[in-house]
């Protein structure tokens, strides 16, 4: 058995999960979720817990197992609570402002970049005096926002020499000496 798939989800209250053919929708108080699940993988909803079994015990469908109870896992608190990323900008004259959905970036190059968000994506750029600019990132669902965060990280990846860049708060960034330190 998958040690992930055989663990058993509590469904938290004010959540609601119903199952419609392969379909799995979670609605909470954040918003509404659904995914579709393999056939081989069946669900099934007693005393508000989840529990996950598996047709056969072929190597696919003993990953999936775990990937579909990963992914309702997910959805269930995404919905109940949320999921948050915080972006810094290391880079001297790096700016960030948000208007809307629309986020603007100065990151160095001849021009700002303008990137519009997701509607289910909350954002929020600060700049306080002697920290680096900062992008908060909020929402209901885990893979959208971590598509976005990685997208807007992608633009000015942190590099090893000086630091500057994108990078996640609380990210290390292995630094590399530079010429002067061979000699």
């Amino acid at each position: 058995m998958s040690r992930i798939g055989k663990a058993p989800i509590k469904i938290p209250e004010g959540v609601t999960v119903t199952i419609d053919n392969s379909i799995v929708t979670v609605k909470g108080s954040k918003g509404e979720l659904s995914q579709d699940i393999d056939s081989a993988i069946s669900v099934i909803i007693e005393d508000n817990v989840i529990t996950l079994t598996r047709s056969s015990n072929d190597k696919e469908f003993r990953s999936k197992h775990g990937l579909f109870r990963a992914l309702i896992f997910n959805m269930i608190e995404g919905v109940s609570q949320g999921y948050t990323k915080e972006l810094e900008l290391y880079g001297v004259g790096f700016r960030a402002s948000s208007q809307g959905q629309q986020l603007t970036l100065s990151l160095g190059y001849s021009h700002a970049i303008v990137m519009q968000l997701p509607a289910e994506v909350i954002l929020q750029a600060e700049t306080k005096k002697g920290q680096p600019p900062l992008v908060k990132l909020a929402s209901h669902d885990k893979q959208l926002i971590g598509t976005v965060a990685a997208k807007i990280r992608s633009l000015r990846k942190p590099e090893p020499y000086k630091g500057k860049g994108i990078r996640y708060k609380g990210e290390v960034i292995r630094r590399k000496a530079g010429k002067t330190a061979a000699k």
